[in-house]
């Protein structure tokens, strides 16, 4: 459970169930049952395969910081060699699985967001602090795998999606960069919180993320895929959103940091939730 982040993983199957019966509602106006349960067992799989070889590309620097360093690999509970196979078998079964069970575009969506997060991602986290955006991009992929799971098509609809996965992202994780600073320096990695002891870099970019967000919460207004109501209700999530921004921008404390993080963590379930209710076909 620990090689697997199985918590990730949960965020990885519910958001992508959530793609998967916003587009079904387009498409067959009905949610297919069987199918979405081998969407979930193909994106399950990979998401557990992504968390294994990023353990394994990470041991040292896991080892450094308190937040990993009880993790499996680092403490020796289990062998390399069979965390790298385990990691294989995953990946080869979430993958064929998804191309076999469902259908092609889901298997290809799959595959892109594990070499992105193993590929591009675990290694730039030493090299960039881009890395962020990086992860933010494989981070909003699952939905889309539910999303062409379920026959959807590439739309305005889709875009708003993926957006509003991968913006929420950047302010929740530059919350926890900042809090845990020390130990990504010491470890290695870099970090837009690298030498940003005042929170004032941080803050600001955690501030104009939010900002970022609520323009994008903002625009079904536009495209009516949305009600009103829903609309007004994501809107409303986002100011709260900003209201904490603007808060860790003014005090640049953990305890700001932390109300920051935490609101993110209400924020998802929220405005899926919202959408979910609220989408227009």
């Amino acid at each position: 459970m620990s090689l697997t982040k199985a918590r990730l993983s949960i965020l990885v199957i519910v958001t992508t169930v959530v793609g998967y019966v916003l587009a079904s509602r387009l498409v067959i106006q009905g949610v297919n049952w069987g199918n979405l349960l081998h969407t979930v067992i193909g994106g399950a799989l990979a998401a557990g395969a992504a968390s294994v070889f990023n353990q394994l590309m990470e041991i040292d620097v896991d080892a450094k910081m308190n937040r990993t360093a009880d993790r499996p690999l680092p403490r020796r509970k289990l062998p390399v060699a069979g965390a790298f196979s385990l990691g294989w078998v995953l990946a080869s079964l979430g993958i064929i699985h998804l191309a076999v069970k469902v259908n092609f575009e889901a298997s290809a969506i799959a595959a892109a967001t594990l070499g992105i997060y193993i590929f591009i991602y675990t290694p730039i986290k030493r090299i960039s602090s881009m890395n962020t955006l990086v992860g933010a991009v494989a981070g909003a992929l699952p939905p889309l795998i539910g999303w062409f799971a379920a026959g959807g098509v590439v739309d305005i609809r889709m875009w708003f999606l993926f957006g509003l996965l991968f913006l929420w992202q950047l302010p929740h994780f530059l919350a926890i960069n900042w809090m845990y600073r020390e130990e990504y320096e010491e470890a290695g990695f870099v970090m837009w919180s690298n030498g940003d002891s005042s929170g004032a870099r941080t803050s600001m970019l955690a501030l104009f993320f939010s900002v970022a967000l609520l323009f994008l919460l903002i625009s079904p207004l536009f495209f009516s895929f949305l009600s009103l109501w829903s609309v007004m209700g994501l809107c409303m999530a986002g100011v709260i959103m900003l209201f904490f921004a603007l808060q860790f921008r003014a005090h640049r404390t953990r305890v700001a940091a932390r109300k920051l993080f935490l609101y993110t963590l209400l924020f998802l379930p929220l405005s899926l939730g919202l959408m979910i209710m609220g989408w227009q076909t």
